[in-house]
């Protein structure tokens, strides 16, 4: 791997990692200093390793520049502004200056950043677009595509967020452990979404991003890391994340055109991951509660079976049944149409998808096309050409207007 390569490569595994202790040394307040000091330890190796060649240990080399700049940083404003940093001088009988980019260091850092930007006064997009530049390094552009947004309107909703976690005073450090378990939910919320926005991407150009569900299975680690948020529920949403990334590869061709669930070639499962889920959905059973995630990891579980047998769509149902009792979404509740019409048929589950009225949702009539396809070959052209005028992304449009034609196809052949 050349410079070329690796460079962005560790930009995106080890940026945040930097900014997250580096932000706990210096407090939360001077983000914008631990950004700096991170772009910049790049920057050096931009320009170094061009016309010097990689070392040995690229990581170290980073780390090493990192702690230099911010010791320069530190020095700076100790000289120029007769002060260094307030809160570090209140806090602390030390004066020198020492920056641990120890592993452990590293992960506390960043599982400490997590539970600040999950701050219960900071809305939810705000949580998660802290979440991708902060913790997973993601640009301002990325962001905004994930956003379906521009870069303008992002900027001013980061700033807004880091200025409400300054004015709020937020600190980057562990809750108390009761304080821990009511941010724990937001926290789990964030990654949920996180992965969601992965796993199903509203960008224009890519209907997966599987980088985004990685960084939220890498932040759940974190959390399954530590004693305190090692939990029944934390492991579920870990076996639901595996579950589903073990079928990543296989939703879509080589040509990023998506492959939908009954298509997939299950050679393609990654069965390693759908081992790791069934370990984590294990450890999940051993709380008394029930959470949403276990439900959804069963769920899951059930779609990496590849016989379609009776029993594995009647446990999909009752699942579906469960979730809409503890937590009703209309999503979900869509969802759950595709298993009702296979124990129950079509017809059954036509009518209680109809009940839904979800008129602002493509998938609702995508949904309605398939279930009205061998039933009323017009009426599921109708729902497919409401679908398509519905679907925000380019892969999306083209699954459906594929979905049409054939129909189409079949129509005129019939007519002959």
């Amino acid at each position: 791997m050349n410079e070329n390569e690796l460079i962005p490569h560790l930009f995106r595994s080890e940026y945040s990692r930097i900014i997250a202790v580096l932000c706990k040394r210096f407090g939360f307040d001077r983000i914008e200093i631990a950004e700096d000091i991170a772009s910049d330890a790049f920057l050096a190796a931009m320009n170094t390793w061009t016309y010097n060649g990689i070392p040995e240990n690229p990581v170290a080399w980073l780390y090493t520049v990192a702690k230099n700049k911010a010791s320069n940083y530190y020095e700076r404003e100790n000289i120029f502004k007769g002060k260094v940093i307030p809160e570090l001088l209140t806090n602390s009988k030390d004066t020198g200056f020492a920056i641990d980019l120890s592993e452990k260091n590293i992960a506390d850092s960043q599982l400490q950043m997590l539970f600040a930007i999950c701050h219960p006064t900071l809305p939810p997009e705000s949580q998660i677009g802290l979440a991708l530049r902060i913790l997973c390094g993601f640009g301002i552009e990325e962001i905004a595509n994930a956003f379906l947004s521009n870069k303008e309107t992002i900027n001013k909703r980061l700033l807004r967020a880091k200025e409400k976690m300054r004015t709020e005073k937020i600190q980057i450090e562990f809750p108390s452990e009761n304080e821990i378990l009511k941010r724990l939910d937001q926290v789990m919320t964030t990654l949920y979404l996180l992965f969601n926005e992965g796993y199903y991407s509203e960008s224009q150009d890519t209907i997966i991003r599987e980088d985004l569900c990685l960084e939220a299975m890498r932040l759940t680690h974190l959390l399954l890391d530590h004693k305190s948020t090692n939990l029944p529920e934390v492991n579920a949403l870990m076996a639901l994340m595996c579950f589903h990334a073990s079928r990543l590869a296989a939703r879509k061709n080589p040509e990023g055109k998506i492959i939908l669930y009954e298509d997939q070639d299950h050679g393609l499962w990654n069965n390693d991951l759908i081992v790791k889920g069934a370990f984590y959905l294990k450890n999940a059973s051993g709380g008394n509660e029930i959470s949403k995630y276990h439900l959804e990891a069963g769920i899951a579980y059930w779609h990496t079976v590849t016989n379609n047998t009776d029993e594995k769509w009647e446990n999909i149902l009752h699942l579906y049944n469960q979730l809409l009792v503890l937590e009703y979404s209309p999503l979900a509740a869509l969802n759950r149409t595709i298993a009702l019409a296979r124990v129950k048929g079509n017809e059954v589950a036509i009518a209680e998808a109809e009940k839904l009225q979800l008129l602002n949702n493509h998938f609702y009539f995508v949904l309605l096309g398939e279930l009205y396809r061998e039933l009323n070959p017009e009426k599921a052209i109708q729902n497919f050409e409401k679908a398509y005028s519905l679907a925000s992304t380019n892969p999306e449009k083209e699954l459906i207007r594929n979905k049409i034609e054939s129909l189409e196809r079949v129509g005129l052949s019939g007519n002959q």
